[in-house]
């Protein structure tokens, strides 16, 4: 039987946004349905399109983790410009998911912003904008106000953009592969819950562990756990 052929990423979308000019940066998030670690936000910037994409770049989930690794080390040498932003479960607790996504979003354009300081739209995955949404906090954070005075850049939503979009799908595996790694680290710390397997997930083993240990102080512990 013949191997499914993965769909290619390309920058058709990216340019016919970008058709005037202005600096486009693409997003995606990982671990957002995660028990337990951190919510992760990839940001990735590619100013000469002209640059053939990497083959086989597309959604992160689609590919295995040799692959992944592989194409992250690619891509990190490819971009203009990319990084990850995180949202830890005590902030996912504190201001919900769509806060912490935001907050991690907001994370990771800072960062790039010491490289390119003019990024003027964000293509995010998806069909919600959690980027510029209000956090749900009692506080009602001026998320990127707070952390550096920045006008937050305007937002473009396509479903499926990390499977078509290069930008978005560099920014899925630099953020798989930024979150995996993370815990990897931690499973070593917290024996027992498999995070090196289920990356935090809600499989029956990390459930069933979660029952048998207790949360840790890395579990969301706003979420049902088990």
């Amino acid at each position: 039987m013949a191997a499914t052929k993965l769909p290619q990423a390309d920058f058709v979308f990216e340019s016919g946004l970008t058709a005037r000019g202005g600096v486009l940066a693409g997003m995606d998030e990982v671990g957002r349905g995660a028990l337990a670690g951190p919510v992760c936000v990839g940001v990735t910037v590619v100013l000469d399109r002209s640059v053939p994409v990497p083959v086989g770049l597309t959604d992160s989930k689609l590919l295995t983790p040799r692959r992944r690794a592989a194409l992250a080390q690619e891509l990190r040498a490819w971009v203009d410009a990319w990084a990850v932003g995180t949202a830890t479960a005590r902030e996912i607790d504190a201001v919900g998911i769509i806060g912490a996504l935001r907050l991690a979003g907001e994370r990771a354009l800072e960062k790039v912003s010491a490289t390119i300081d003019d990024v003027e739209l964000v293509l995010l995955d998806g069909s919600h904008d959690w980027l510029t949404g209000r956090a749900r906090d009692s506080g009602e954070l001026d998320l990127f106000g707070s952390a550096s005075g920045a006008r937050s850049p305007k937002v473009v939503t396509k479903v499926k953009a990390d499977v078509s979009c290069a930008s978005v799908a560099a920014a899925s595996v630099l953020a798989k592969c930024h979150r995996d790694a993370i815990m990897a680290e931690l499973d070593a710390h917290y024996p027992g819950y498999g995070w090196l397997r289920n990356k935090g997930y809600g499989s029956a083993d990390h459930r069933e562990a979660i029952g048998q240990l207790g949360p840790t102080g890395l579990h969301r512990r706003s979420w049902r756990l088990n």
